[in-house]
């Protein structure tokens, strides 16, 4: 039988096995279809092809068959169309993707990730978990690892509708508006008696009550005159560290009032309060304080007001000048009358109708009352149930405080208010606006928390940007030093001069930089947080102790705190807030450190202080003794030569248990031990100033004539920190 025919005949075999599988399905249903038997006996080769030496060979040809003999229906037609998973060993991958999701979606941990990095021109030093990768190192990445990648379809953000509340517009409609009282704030340089100018208008003893005299928020009062008027007065602090609080003050402020001390002139926080006055647009009148001193000179102040373009009525200007005597009580009448005439002029007006508008003045935590808000009002009417939004926060207004603490109805505009109700503390400086119900004031939060993510996450990107086009130069520059060798070379140098980074990678360095002061810092109210936050961005000494800051908040000493300085070996700074007996206890038992202050200034130096504890001590030299080389000679021990140095001491002494150096043309040549100090022939241990003596060096340095030998002492001297917070 040829080739041909043997072909020819196995492919009538495989006939031949396929009908015999049809035969036995031809009696039942299969995938819905009713199959017919076929009859191959009528067949011309029928039967040939079941001759019994051939079953053997048709059976495995048949069985082999029935394997991919499938008559597929519509349903199982739509499930092959469906979308095919991902293969083993294919990754999908998408922009901006971090290191943790890199590693998810390729099923391996960080690790790998890191070691991938390593051949690349990424500096490890700034990769963090969520640090976003580029593209290119992302594809990178999965091919060294032996993977391929798909990219995943983009999904398009619809453009999100913007929710936010806005301000009403403003009432063109005279006969809407009522008169208001003015909101007054009282601005000037620390200790120049503000505190104690309201506390005489008010007749009551705020100042007293104030940690070391020094306000350290801002106080909202109303203050009732004799002919019936009211006026809002806002007492802000005079210390340099509280310079956002006075800022917001003179946002909210009709009209200011300049407190100067007649026997201290201007001075650094008076023109800054100038300033905030101007760049609000606000008027002002000045007092003169402590006018009751023999020391005092009203006249030179008013002098040194012109060189701030501040011009008294005496010299033509427009500017009330007042002579007070805040103590005494003089002069105040005069000044209330001034402040009113000037609010008069001004015609203070507002609607006191429809949705509030206000401005939260300060915030702060209470352990009964929750989250409270001093605000002022400046349009609507506030009463209970007010649905109220600021910030990123929002309040069904639950009761309303005066500065008493009294509970009251409603608030009008120029009146402040205390608030309770809030979701969580806002921000001070916040702008307060009304809506109509809280499923709008919750979705003006969920608007505005977006756009800040949405702001944030631009920023971050611009941040990693920069970082990365920054180390993609210094790997081209690598790359150029390795220019001479083969791509596979130059990858081998790279890996290897990279390999150690994988030994600490960011968080593993937190942990191991001891040089690093960690902190938790607790105020008791928004703007005091604020204020010491403001003190610590300027920190500027990095390379000295790394200052960082785990968590801020307001509210007393808490477990949360304890912990959290626990696990970042932290030391806790509180302002103006109280630990309990049992959390003192428990951060006794830990061994944490909680530093409680009233007075601001205290807290910045204790913070010094606890950063000096963490500076490494410094080697401090101290000379005891000079002397000259006048002569040179060399003995010998055994079969050595050893030099020896004739000197002369022409200031304190030699001993020879300090150390000593040798300086020639004022440069150290060598700092040691001496082996040998002797006067004439006899080994002493000291030589005192004028004396002759031979000495020799625990190192063979030949001397010359003219060599300065000085005896020292080193001592550990604790540093301190270059840092200066201003004040």
């Amino acid at each position: 039988m040829n080739r041909g025919l043997l072909l020819r005949f196995e492919n009538l075999v495989q006939l031949h096995g396929a009908c015999q599988q049809l035969r036995a399905l031809s009696s039942r249903k299969v995938c819905g279809a009713q199959w017919k038997p076929v009859e191959l006996s009528a067949h011309p080769v029928g039967s040939l092809l079941l001759h019994p030496q051939l079953w053997p060979k048709h059976r495995l040809i048949s069985a082999a068959l029935s394997q991919c003999r499938h008559l597929a229906t519509k349903e199982e037609t739509k499930k092959r169309k469906k979308k095919i998973p991902l293969m083993r060993g294919e990754v999908e991958i998408r922009q901006k993707m971090t290191v943790e999701e890199l590693a998810q979606a390729m099923g391996r941990d960080i690790d790998h990730i890191y070691e991938a990095l390593l051949y690349t021109d990424i500096n490890l030093n700034s990769v963090e978990p969520d640090s976003i990768l580029l593209e290119d190192h992302i594809k990178m990445i999965v091919q060294k690892s032996g993977m391929k990648y798909k990219s995943a379809k983009l999904k398009e953000e619809k453009e999100r509708k913007n929710t936010d509340a806005v301000k009403r517009q403003v009432v063109k409609y005279p006969a809407v508006l009522a008169p208001r009282p003015p909101v007054v704030t009282i601005l000037g340089h620390v200790d120049h008696g503000k505190t104690t100018l309201l506390d005489s208008l008010r007749k009551t003893q705020v100042a007293s009550m104030e940690a070391g005299g020094i306000t350290q928020h801002i106080g909202a009062f109303i203050v009732h005159m004799p002919s019936g008027e009211k006026i809002t007065f806002l007492d802000t602090p005079g210390h340099a560290a509280f310079s956002a609080m006075r800022a917001r003050g003179t946002n909210v402020t009709d009209i200011v009032i300049l407190v100067v001390a007649a026997e201290d002139g201007v001075m650094q926080q008076t023109i800054e309060s100038i300033q905030h006055a101007k760049n609000a647009g606000v008027p002002l009148i000045v007092a003169i304080n402590k006018c009751d001193k023999p020391e005092a000179d009203p006249e030179r102040v008013k002098k040194e007001l012109l060189a701030h373009n501040v011009v008294c009525e005496e010299f033509g200007g427009d500017v009330q000048a007042v002579n007070i005597s805040a103590l005494k009580g003089e002069n105040l009448m005069v000044l209330a009358e001034a402040t009113v005439a000037l609010a008069e002029m001004l015609e203070l007006k507002a609607d006191a109708t429809g949705l509030v508008e206000g401005m939260i003045i300060e915030s702060r935590k209470d352990k009964g009352k929750g989250s409270l808000t001093t605000a002022i009002i400046q349009r609507g009417t506030l009463r209970k149930g007010c649905v109220l939004v600021a910030g990123k926060t929002w309040a069904k207004v639950r009761f309303l405080f005066d500065e008493n603490g009294k509970a009251v109805d409603a608030a009008s505009p120029g009146i402040p208010v205390e608030i309770m109700g809030w979701k969580e503390c806002p921000s001070a400086g916040d702008e307060i606006l009304e809506v109509e119900s809280e499923q709008r004031a919750q979705e003006v939060v969920a608007w505005r928390t977006y756009v800040e993510q949405q702001e944030k996450m631009k920023k971050d990107l611009e941040v990693i940007e920069a970082k990365q086009k920054e180390n993609r130069l210094e790997y081209k520059k690598k790359q150029q030093k390795l220019a001479h060798l083969t791509w596979r070379q130059r990858k081998a140098v790279l890996y290897k001069a990279n390999k150690h980074l994988m030994f600490s990678r960011p968080k593993e360095r937190t942990e191991m930089d001891e040089n690093t002061l960690s902190l938790i810092v607790k105020g008791d109210v928004d703007g005091s947080v604020e204020a010491i936050l403001n003190i610590l961005d300027s920190y500027d000494c990095e390379d000295e102790c790394k200052l960082d800051i785990v968590y801020f908040g307001m509210g007393d000493i808490s477990e949360n705190d304890i912990s959290l300085a626990e696990a970042f070996n932290g030391v806790i700074f509180g302002f103006s807030v109280k630990a309990n007996e049992s959390i003192k206890k428990l951060a006794d038992k830990k061994g944490i450190k909680i530093k409680l202050h009233n007075i601001i200034y205290k807290l910045i130096e204790d913070l010094k202080d606890e950063l000096n504890c963490r500076l490494p001590p410094a080697l401090v030299e101290t000379t005891i003794g000079e002397a000259s080389v006048i002569d040179t000679f060399s003995v010998t021990v055994g079969k050595n030569k050893i030099p020896v140095a004739g000197c002369r001491v022409h200031k304190g002494l030699l001993d020879r248990k300090m150390k000593f150096k040798l300086i020639r043309n004022r440069d150290v040549i060598w700092k040691g031990c001496l082996s040998s100090l002797k006067h004439h022939k006899d080994d002493v241990q000291v030589i005192k100033m004028g004396m002759d003596c031979g000495l020799s060096l625990d190192k063979n340095l030949e001397f010359s004539i003219g060599d300065e030998i000085i005896c020292y002492e080193e001592k550990e001297v604790q540093q301190t920190t270059s840092w200066d917070p201003g004040f």
